[in-house]
């Protein structure tokens, strides 16, 4: 199992599938297809059945049930990366029995995961990891979560002494960019609970995650000739400066962790004549959630009033905290989180301190807690994940869909 989804994940990573935030269409970008195509050649060649690929890039298939009566359940990851930083000529590396110290990721560069910025990566020491070369992200979140998906339901498809019911995947395209489950069609899929591998280190195990929002603030100022500006040009950038400091920055994603939330600038462009701010809010309680919406917008009038109207915000919610769902059927967790510790896992249950398409799916009838895909440093260069992790992926499949067999989960 171990060669056969590092042998999928190092190929999917070699294909470009960035999303594109700016595109109107889905999927945002047609290069996701490249990667679309090549799954259901494989889906075809495992032997599973009702394999879809639809106009927006959605992926389906169904291993059919050797056992009846079981409930049929899903397994759920993203096909696009980020467009935090390119995902082209991705150029993996292997490092076998990792010592735990810096990674030289690019010497000529001088790119380094250091030790003290990224404390996290000692805990990888001894296994074998795979990194970039420092010039591109890796790409295992979340193309390691369908290797190990691929992987296992192969190993079913291979291995009829393991009972189970109805496995449906799915494979979805610009999770990255908020619209994963636009057009995931639940009825179709046919799962009654769901799984996505879309998490971080190897034993996390999620089933909330962030209330999300996102504001778009404009600002209005007057251009003039800088000659002949004085008392006439009103520079909307300077006027963004106030705008940054009327969060508090004890309240941005570098100062927070755990529960707690954060108002965070994602994006800024302008000019003297106009400047757009892009911010995400977020909150895992729904109660500060919506506090903080509000709190941003009477900031925004605030400083409105102040330039005379120049300034606007447009807030719009993305995505809930999944766990309202959720902890209704917790039986779904306690399954994953017995069968991690049945493979020698040992489970982490954390908030996600983001979202998935799990969290979308809950709220549209498929209860999707979140595990793990096994990377850490997701969306930059100093991307890695380990090849214990992946294989542990394909495993955990395995376990959870032969256990909803044994404990007679019904349909």
């Amino acid at each position: 199992m171990k060669e056969k989804v590092l042998s999928r994940f190092l190929n999917y990573v070699s294909i470009d599938t960035e999303s594109d935030p700016y595109s109107e269409s889905c999927p945002s970008t047609e290069k996701q297809f490249d990667l679309a195509k090549v799954i259901v050649e494989e889906l075809k060649e495992m032997g599973l059945e009702d394999i879809s690929l639809d106009e927006k890039c959605y992926i389906m298939a169904k291993l059919p049930a050797n056992t009846e009566g079981i409930a049929p359940i899903g397994f759920v990851a993203h096909m696009d990366t980020s467009p935090d930083i390119t995902g082209k000529d991705v150029k993996p590396r292997i490092i076998e029995n990792y010592d735990g110290k810096d990674i030289i990721l690019n010497e000529e560069k001088g790119i380094v995961t250091t030790l003290k910025d990224y404390p996290e990566i000692e805990r990888f020491k001894g296994q074998t990891v795979i990194v970039t070369d420092g010039n591109t992200l890796l790409g295992a979140d979340d193309k390691a979560g369908i290797a190990e998906i691929m992987t296992g339901i192969e190993y079913l498809k291979n291995h009829h002494e393991i009972k189970h019911g109805d496995i449906m995947i799915g494979f979805t395209p610009d999770e990255e960019i908020g619209r994963g489950a636009d057009f995931f069609d639940v009825e179709k899929f046919g799962a009654k609970y769901a799984y996505t591998l879309d998490g971080g280190e190897m034993g996390e195990l999620q089933y909330e995650n962030f209330n999300a929002a996102a504001a778009v603030v404009t600002i209005e100022g007057r251009n003039v000739h800088p000659g002949s500006a004085k008392n006439k040009m009103i520079n909307s950038i300077y006027m963004a400066a106030d705008v940054m400091e009327a969060f508090p920055k004890s309240e941005r994603p570098e100062t927070t962790e755990g529960y707690e939330g954060f108002y965070h600038l994602n994006e800024m462009e302008g000019n003297a004549e106009q400047t757009v701010m892009r911010y995400i809010i977020r909150d895992h309680d729904m109660k500060i959630f919506n506090e903080r919406k509000e709190f941003f917008e009477k900031k925004i009038k605030e400083l409105s009033d102040k330039h005379d109207g120049r300034i606007s915000v447009e807030i719009k919610d993305n995505y809930y905290n999944m766990r309202e769902i959720v902890e209704k059927e917790m039986f779904i967790v306690d399954i994953a989180v017995d069968s991690m510790k049945e493979i020698g896992v040992d489970p982490q249950v954390i908030p996600i301190r983001g979202g998935t398409d799990g969290a979308r799916l809950s709220f549209m009838g498929l209860p999707c807690p979140n595990l793990f895909a096994g990377g850490i440093n997701f969306h930059g260069r100093n991307e890695m994940v380990s090849v214990e992790a992946l294989e542990a992926g394909a495993k955990l499949v395995v376990r959870i869909a032969s256990k909803y067999a044994e404990l007679g989960i019904k349909a």
